[in-house]
């Protein structure tokens, strides 16, 4: 709409609009004042869109998140206080460009997954007004899903970026951990806490992420980690789920059908399912509570939990003080069981390239809360809390429509850095649902709107064989971070020959004259230039890395091979492609 020709002025004033029409006062903790979020869209206005690309958008930030000159409450009016300077993240996205309109309500401190533990009243679910709204973060996810917003920042230790996302039909993004950074941030878990992102849709959600990702020198759990950009829908995805044994949905058999429907549109999109054993990763989520982590949420707040522990919701207050039950040693015994738990689950990564569960298990009314407040709670969490133990990142995004009529919502689970491969895969499950966004009415974008080219800065690679998706060797991309982007072929001037000698048998590209070659399919990656210059130094002769010519006017590094390694090389020019080559040779 700005690029049209709207002003952003009176698209702040359109969201003020909203706000008022919705009425539901208990989303917004503290409202920037109308007259300063117009002033502020016309000071952007005057200094133009160039190099911001979130140019005049709206967006809301969860009250434990530092914004200066807004009091931070974290929904507990006796921690309140105002920061003279925000959050790394929220500077970020106002230097891109973005509004801020208000801060959210929240899960007091962070600690719940049902978004009633609030002093400021309980956000009003967007879908329905019986369900609970999810939490900790459910005002942001509520101001998205009810269309106030187009997105909104959240926090994630347990899965509170997550949680509400399902609960209200929108996307949860929780990034890889370190990837975008948490100083300005009240810790609920310092070592797990993520800043999240709720929107409409999951194109929206990444390009918040491109903006807020970055190493930050200011937060000590921050870390490099490379993000690629948003691809097409990857080639042979081979996607693991829990075990049939080790699904639970609590009774809720309208939710077990939908996560099998779930599981039927993967593999419509052309994924491969493998059940894995899930105990290791519930083992994992176990530890959250019943082991030490709970101490970091004491150390959050020590001088308020000293000073005025009453001031605390009481079921915060239980959980929060169970911190002094903990004991130097029992730390230490909990960090060793999870390394051994993560050392558990390493076999069921081998050969797959993500995780998907459901994003929650069943969905709770107020009323089912209210006859089991701490039980239900933990019960949303069953798919959610191992996650950041495990150093992993995972997108939440609607997957279809229950029996019901509620949104179905899958999560799809990766290792750090997989933010990227994530997406793109969430969004053709996106597209594919077709479901309505939050209370919007709104659809998703159609795939083709996708792009296909890497990030700035980033490197086009081609690969040609053992590299290609589901290939032996594809691992080596996926653990230096690399980016599927799309699927492409050469022009007509190269040649493609079986190596010999090598079993399985290894491809070698040869550029040859033009009008005596072959189109030769290939698969294009994005990496960082550190990461492709690791990769480039691991190829062993004769191979070695060029610039190939695609047929779609690009030219990208690739494979080429000597050529006097070729003369006694079989000539499989024919078949097209490597792919191609392989499945011929396991027919005969």
């Amino acid at each position: 709409a700005h690029a049209a020709g709207r002003a952003p002025a009176d698209t702040v004033r359109s969201v003020y609009e909203r706000i008022a029409s919705h009425g539901d006062p208990a989303i917004f903790i503290t409202l920037v004042p109308e007259v300063e979020a117009v002033a502020a869209a016309e000071a952007l206005a005057a200094e133009g869109p160039d190099g911001k690309p979130l140019y005049g958008v709206p967006f809301a930030v969860k009250d434990n998140i530092d914004v200066a000159g807004l009091p931070v409450t974290a929904a507990c009016p006796a921690f309140a206080h105002t920061p003279e300077t925000s959050a790394t993240v929220v500077q970020k996205l106002l230097a891109a460009g973005a509004i801020l309109i208000g801060k959210t309500n929240l899960d007091q401190f962070a600690t719940g997954l049902v978004g009633v533990r609030s002093p400021y009243g309980v956000p009003r679910n967007a879908l329905r007004a019986d369900l609970v709204p999810g939490g900790s973060s459910s005002g942001s996810a509520v101001a998205v899903a009810a269309g106030l917003v187009p997105f909104s920042l959240g926090t994630d230790t347990a899965g509170s970026g997550r949680v509400p996302a399902a609960l209200n039909g929108i996307v949860g993004l929780k990034p890889s951990l370190g990837l975008v950074s948490t100083h300005g941030v009240l810790p609920a878990c310092r070592t797990l806490d993520c800043v999240s992102i709720f929107a409409l849709d999951v194109a929206d959600a990444e390009v918040v992420l491109q903006v807020a990702a970055g190493f930050d020198a200011a937060d000590p759990y921050s870390r490099p980690v490379a993000l690629g950009a948003i691809s097409a829908l990857p080639p042979k995805m081979r996607i693991a789920i829990p075990r049939a044994r080790d699904l639970t949905f609590f009774g809720d058999t309208i939710a077990a059908e939908a996560f099998e429907c779930d599981c039927q549109r993967l593999q419509g999109l052309g994924a491969i399912l493998v059940e894995i054993d899930f105990e290791p990763f519930y083992a994992a989520a176990r530890l959250l509570y019943e082991g030490p982590w709970v101490a970091e949420r004491y150390a959050a707040i020590k001088p308020l939990m000293l000073a005025s522990p009453e001031s605390l919701y009481p079921v915060t207050r239980a959980i929060i003080e169970g911190a002094l039950k903990q004991t130097a040693v029992g730390t230490f015994e909990a960090m060793y069981q999870l390394a051994a738990l993560r050392r558990a689950t390493e076999p069921s990564w081998k050969g797959i390239d993500a995780i998907a569960v459901p994003t929650i298990p069943t969905i709770y009314t107020l009323a089912d809360l209210g006859a089991q407040p701490v039980v239900n709670n933990a019960n949303l969490g069953t798919y959610t809390q191992f996650v950041n133990l495990l150093d992993l990142c995972a997108i939440a995004v609607p997957s279809g429509a229950r029996a019901d009529g509620l949104p179905s919502s899958l999560t799809l689970i990766g290792a750090a850095g997989q933010d990227a491969y994530l997406a793109a895969i969430a969004r053709a499950i996106q597209a594919d649902a077709n479901q309505p966004m939050g209370a919007t009415g709104r659809r998703p974008l159609p795939l083709a709107a996708l792009p296909v080219r890497a990030a700035a800065g980033q490197i086009e690679l081609a690969v040609v064989g053992a590299h290609l998706s589901g290939m032996p060797l594809n691992r080596e991309l996926l653990d230096l971070s690399a980016t599927f982007l799309r699927t492409a072929a050469t022009v007509a001037d190269y040649r493609l020959f079986a190596l010999p000698g090598t079993l399985p048998p290894k491809p070698g590209l040869l550029r040859v004259a033009a009008g005596t070659g072959h189109a030769i399919n290939v698969e294009v990656w994005a990496l960082s230039p550190a990461s492709f210059g690791l990769f480039v130094s691991r190829i062993p002769a004769p191979l070695g890395i060029g610039t190939l010519a695609l047929a779609d006017g690009t030219a990208v590094k690739g494979f080429l091979c000597e050529a006097e390694s070729l003369k006694s090389a079989r000539d499989v020019s024919a078949f097209g492609g490597w792919r191609a080559f392989v499945q011929s040779m396991v027919k005969t």
